[in-house]
């Protein structure tokens, strides 16, 4: 049998021990509860929508006009108008109106832009205001007025020729345009394509279908931009 001498050592031994587990334990504890914490502040991330060839996920906002999603950056050199209507001249207005009603149909669901860069922007909470003109179908056209910071404005004016726009000038800023014709599963041809403009503390983004008035994006500007 063990002496009383190692009875006592070996009780220390067996409350020292103990007392590194409770350590252990709470410690374990703590680092969890820190790595909670971090992980939990992480915003999710944003997923991109994927287009389809002519319709997408952007989901307009019905009636004649459609409210910004946010108001405007505290330090924007741009003011986002508060309607469709204001983007537009009166005569370009008049025009779209004759040849291809309704402004903001509710089913009209196509993406302003199929770039995915230019649609991360758009999506990121950037104040924005969408407008569309026709109904759902194979025939008409879909722009949002973003507004941009510097960091942004930077990368639409990489983007865009990358993927194969052509860019030139405009008034203060530039506009990059492509364009795709080809012929349906049905045989009948069709034309898409993609205009965008890059101005001053903004970026207008129009994606359209069988359907391009001349001056669109021209009108945009000089009414937006003066």
């Amino acid at each position: 049998m063990a002496d009383s001498t190692e009875v006592a050592t070996l009780a220390e031994g067996v409350k020292l021990g103990a007392r590194m587990v409770r350590r252990i334990v709470v410690t374990g504890a703590a680092t969890a509860a820190v790595v909670a914490l971090a992980t939990g502040c992480q915003p999710e991330p944003e997923q991109t929508p994927v287009p389809t060839s002519t319709q997408s996920v952007d989901a307009p906002t019905p009636g004649p006009s459609v409210t910004p999603i946010e108001t405007e950056l505290p330090d924007a050199a741009f003011e986002l108008p508060g309607s469709c209507e204001e983007i537009y001249s009166a005569e370009m207005r008049a025009q779209l109106q004759s040849t291809n009603p309704p402004l903001n149909d509710p089913g009209v669901t196509m993406l302003s832009t199929e770039n995915a860069e230019m649609l991360e922007i758009i999506h990121s909470g950037a104040p924005t205001l969408r407008c569309s003109w026709g109904q759902p179908s194979e025939f008409g056209l879909a722009t949002n007025v973003t507004v941009v910071d510097t960091a942004q404005a930077e990368a639409v004016a990489q983007a865009l020729p990358a993927a194969g726009f052509g860019c030139e000038p405009l008034g203060e800023g530039t506009v990059c345009r492509i364009e795709q014709q080809g012929i349906t599963l049905d045989d009948e041809e069709y034309a898409r394509g993609e205009t965008h403009y890059l101005g001053e503390g903004a970026v207008v983004t129009t994606a359209w279908i069988n359907f391009s008035p001349d001056g669109y994006t021209e009108d945009i500007v000089a009414t937006l931009w003066g």
